[in-house]
């Protein structure tokens, strides 16, 4: 991991004039920083200014320098910011969608002690620490607040998880708690896990441990039962000063840690099984950095310090291009940032759940969908609707054939079998065993057209050989039917219920079949095009230079005929009509 410096965003000033706390949005394309004289300055994704609002004490009556910002977070939705207060209070603004809009106080939580930092869980939680030891957490819906564990000790620091589920707290007496806010699969246990060695200013959650530093000069990592897995010791450098605060990357790989006229960057190593260190980023005359914040995409690290000096850096492992189309930006191990190279478009973030490390991205169907791989996970995405799945995959020398034919659910060959995986899921839906790879021999349907009184409907037809259709249930995984013919099938297609299945053989004839009744019947002769007109159970086909539709399939020797020249190559429904394309 590297720290490239774009940008200055804000000028230092000639004394002491603290960047008290910035925050990143979730949504990515807003920055806020608190600045000395409590004023809120909005920049957009590239740092440029856009906006800024003053903060207002608990009272008036104690003047505008009667308190000092502790904590800034947004809203998981982006559109407030919770800003923790010493005059024992947090206020929550609204600040909107765009920029420019009117910023009003939504929300006021006051309190009995100074809050001491703050963060906002994407879980929903404002959470925040106080100068009595207690940790609160405040509900902006409910306007209600709670405390949720004391202690006697001064909470001087609050590190979220990655998937924003739980917490922990630094205390001054060195103590680190962990707590969960709501139940999570990888919960580990609740309490005291550690007691570092200085108060841990710089604390954070990366995956699977606990980083913690603060004055006496060493970054120590604690494994999730709070014993030193990892440790840096700086304290006999001479250029060295304490560490002041620290921030996790969104993957959980990577954490900086700030100091004096230096951040550094500690990484972890799929491969090695390791933390290591990065090479330090030295920033003359930056002297003590006192906000972190690392953007959510993974691409951006933003640093602000004592004099008011605000920094972007980019943090980068790798950048490459695909067919001068996308820019992948790997900002982690396991982490890539995928963005097409038009103006305006923006870009998804793939990343593997089970901390893998990313190996090969490619966009494949009409520069649809993207494939990526881990040693142990395949990764899919559908890049129009940003919907990513990861699902286990056992190494088969990669010999797979990915087919996108469907808009719902990646189907997956490899080896004699097929897999079908749906976009936003992150288990394979279903499995057979088939030699047949031609997508026009196989139909998916995923709750298409689903009734109110329907239950999970998910169903696929496939052929066993050449000569027999199997049907099954991917809801139950098991096999509702199995059609066999006396020709060579060539297409078949499900309708939009899976209650129905229409197939043509070699020989040009277009059979129907009653999967409830256990019913089929041959229905047209020289059948050259069929399709199931889209959301309905009405067949458009083509005999010759008949055009055959069936409004009532139920009634297939109802068929109405339309004597047409050319060939069907489309059949079109859009904006309440449906459309017969020839050619």
């Amino acid at each position: 991991m590297q720290l490239k410096h774009l940008k200055t965003i804000m000028q230092a000033e000639d004394g002491m004039a603290k960047i008290a706390a910035i925050a990143w949005a979730p949504n990515n394309v807003r920055l806020a920083v608190s600045t000395y004289d409590r004023i809120i300055h909005l920049f957009d994704e590239m740092g440029e200014k856009k906006d800024k609002f003053s903060t207002k004490p608990v009272d008036s009556k104690y003047g505008k320098k009667s308190y000092v910002i502790k904590g800034l977070a947004f809203s998981p939705d982006s559109t407030k910011i919770a800003v923790g207060q010493t005059d024992n209070i947090i206020f929550v603004y609204k600040i909107g969608e765009v920029w420019g809009e009117k910023k009003v106080i939504c929300n006021k939580f006051p309190q009995q002690s100074a809050v001491t930092c703050l963060i906002w869980l994407s879980e929903g939680r404002i959470i925040f620490g106080q100068a009595d030891g207690k940790v609160r957490s405040a509900n902006h819906k409910s306007n209600k607040s709670q405390t949720l564990y004391a202690t006697d000790s001064y909470v001087v620091s609050l590190a979220s998880n990655p998937r924003g589920t739980g917490f922990l707290s630094g205390h001054e007496d060195g103590t680190i708690v962990r707590y969960y806010v709501v139940e999570d699969s990888s919960m580990e246990e609740q309490g005291r896990v550690t007691v570092h060695s200085a108060p841990p200013y710089a604390l954070a959650w990366p995956m699977g441990h606990i980083l913690a530093a603060g004055s006496d000069r060493r970054v120590v990592l604690y494994s999730r039962e709070g014993r030193v897995v990892r440790q840096f010791d700086y304290s006999r450098d001479d250029t060295e000063k304490e560490f002041t605060v620290a921030c996790c990357s969104p993957s959980g790989q990577a954490v900086a840690v700030g100091s004096f006229d230096r951040l550094r960057v500690f990484s972890w190593s799929p491969r090695k099984s390791s933390w290591e260190e990065n090479q330090p980023k030295e920033i003359p005359n930056l002297y003590t950095i006192t906000a972190l914040s690392w953007k959510r995409d993974g691409s951006r690290v933003t640093c602000g310090a004592l004099c008011g000096a605000v920094e972007m850096f980019e943090s980068v492992l790798k950048r490459t291009l695909w067919k001068n189309k996308f820019e992948m930006t790997y900002v982690g191990p396991s982490q890539v940032l995928v963005k097409p190279l038009d103006p305006g478009s923006r870009g998804v973030i793939l990343k593997s759940h089970y901390g893998y490390e990313i190996d090969d991205v490619r966009i494949m169907g009409r520069d649809n969908y993207l494939v990526a791989r881990t040693s142990e996970t395949i990764l899919l995405g559908d890049l129009q609707r940003n919907l990513l799945s990861e699902v286990l995959w056992n190494s088969s020398g990669r010999n797979e054939k990915f087919y996108f034919d469907n808009p719902a659910v990646c189907l997956i060959f490899n080896a004699g079998e097929l897999s079908l995986v749906v976009y936003g899921e992150n288990d394979i839906l279903g499995s057979v065993r088939t030699e047949f790879m031609n997508p026009h021999q196989i139909s998916v349907r995923l709750n298409e057209r689903r009734l109110n009184t329907a239950e999970d409907n998910k169903k696929l037809a496939y052929l066993l050989d050449l000569k027999t259709i199997c049907i099954v249930d991917l809801v139950y995984g098991t096999t509702i039917s199995q059609v066999t013919h006396d020709s060579k099938i060539d297409w078949l297609e499900l309708n939009e219920t899976g209650h129905k299945l229409l197939f043509r053989d070699k020989k040009m004839r277009l059979t129907l079949v009653d999967i409830l009744r256990d019913q089929k019947s041959s229905i047209l002769n020289f059948c050259t095009f069929v399709q199931w007109v889209p959301g309905s159970d009405v067949v458009v086909a083509q005999s010759r230079s008949n055009l055959c539709v069936w409004y009532n399939i139920d009634v297939p020797e109802q068929v109405t005929l339309f004597n047409i020249k050319g060939e069907i190559v489309d059949v079109v429904r859009a904006d309440g009509k449906t459309e017969v394309h020839l050619f």
